[in-house]
């Protein structure tokens, strides 16, 4: 399994331009993110550490998940966070016909009123980027810090390590909200939270 925990200048700027890869470096904001959920187990998990530190994020919700669980979508809006499109199925736009693609994350969009989308994996053809913008005004959300949660190969002080030594200021930070990701998860969290707290650091959601 192959990843990059910071994302290089030249994907940003010559595979994906255009796209929202971190925010302004001026202020000491990060801005926490995750993908997949909402979990029955995480999701909750999740918003109750992030209510002990006041910190806001942005959650990038599958459809089919929504769809199964509203209350815990219904709480992660209502305790102020922000929340994205991820395709109504977990999509790989690398391997996905155009058409179906873009039904796909359509599909999901009727249980989720956000401009703001993030591909599954961070696959997604310029093309299938070009027609989401035209077609649903999409605001494409990438990242600069990938956290690694899911891999189980590694310890959640690994991972909290990831976060530690590539976060910034104006980074995006992705996280998953998921079963699998869980115990690295948890503890990554905690830790973000509590280390980068100490250095007057706040915790922001992006805007839609």
């Amino acid at each position: 399994m192959f990843y990059l925990i910071n994302t290089p200048w030249w994907v940003k700027q010559w595979l994906y331009p255009g796209y929202l890869w971190s925010m302004p470096p001026d202020q000491k904001k990060i801005y926490l993110s995750f993908d997949d959920g909402p979990h029955p187990a995480a999701t909750p998990l999740v918003l109750d550490i992030l209510q002990q530190y006041h910190a806001k994020a942005s959650f990038f919700c599958i459809g089919k998940n929504v769809a199964a669980h509203p209350d815990i979508y219904a709480r992660i809006l209502n305790e102020g966070h922000v929340t994205g499109n991820h395709s109504f199925d977990h999509l790989n736009g690398w391997k996905t016909a155009d058409d179906v693609y873009l039904d796909n994350i359509k599909k999901a969009a009727v249980y989720i009123d956000s401009s703001l989308f993030r591909p599954p994996y961070g696959r997604i053809t310029r093309f299938q980027g070009q027609l989401l913008k035209e077609k649903m005004r999409a605001r494409i959300v990438m990242w600069s810090v990938l956290s690694a949660d899911f891999d189980t190969r590694i310890t959640p002080e690994k991972c909290w390590k990831n976060v530690k030594g590539a976060t910034r200021n104006g980074s995006i930070v992705v996280f998953h909200d998921s079963e699998k990701a869980m115990p690295r998860m948890e503890y990554a969290l905690r830790q973000t939270l509590e280390w980068f707290s100490g250095k007057g650091f706040v915790f922001e959601k992006l805007a839609m």
